[in-house]
């Protein structure tokens, strides 16, 4: 029988399975009303579609819980439909959808190492780092004397994205880039 976990062990990240999808829990908060029984308002993420619901479960309801793990991997490449992955551990190679990693992709590089969640064992997603560091191959150049605080411009990445940066970046400086927001946090 499956792990089921209830609507009071529930934890920020964790995953359980709801009308026969994976959700993720995004956040959660207990509410005890002075009349009537406690429940649980949620934030839920499918993973499949990347839909956010909000959702709202009496105390004590219980969930089959879905057992994630992450994997080191090595990005090889990305032949337009499939994007290809290595596990560092197996050398076992198995790919993504591209459509499921268009979010993603802008900010990989061949041969990095990111981390892909797996769910019940089939690998679902990618978990980039928390900055990767990338060099500009295309921005208009900075005026001199322009310094007007938290001015920006847009400069292309070597890997295509389009992120804004302040006006002293030129091309061929090496940033370092949030990819969960796609902003710009520092010269490498």
């Amino acid at each position: 029988m499956a792990e089921t976990v209830d609507t009071n062990s529930f934890k920020n990240g964790m995953h359980i399975e709801l009308d026969g999808k994976v959700w993720r829990i995004v956040e959660f908060q207990h509410v005890k009303p002075g009349k009537g029984g406690a429940f649980v308002r949620t934030k839920l993420k499918a993973l499949d579609s990347g839909a956010v619901v909000d959702r709202t479960f009496r105390a004590g309801e219980k969930f089959p819980r879905v057992h994630t793990e992450t994997k080191n991997v090595q990005y090889l490449y990305d032949d337009g439909s499939e994007v290809h992955f290595m596990d560092e551990e197996t050398f076992e190679q198995f790919s993504l959808s591209h459509a499921a990693l268009e979010d993603e992709l802008p900010f990989m590089q061949p041969n990095a190492s990111v981390q892909v969640l797996t769910v019940n064992g089939v690998p679902s997603s990618v978990q980039l780092p928390a900055s990767v560091e990338l060099t500009v191959v295309d921005t208009e150049p900075g005026v001199k004397g322009d310094t007007v605080s938290n001015v920006t411009k847009p400069a292309t990445l070597e890997t295509g994205a389009v992120v804004q940066v302040p006006l002293f970046v030129n091309v061929g400086d090496r940033l370092k880039i949030d990819p969960r927001e796609k902003r710009y946090i520092s010269r490498a």
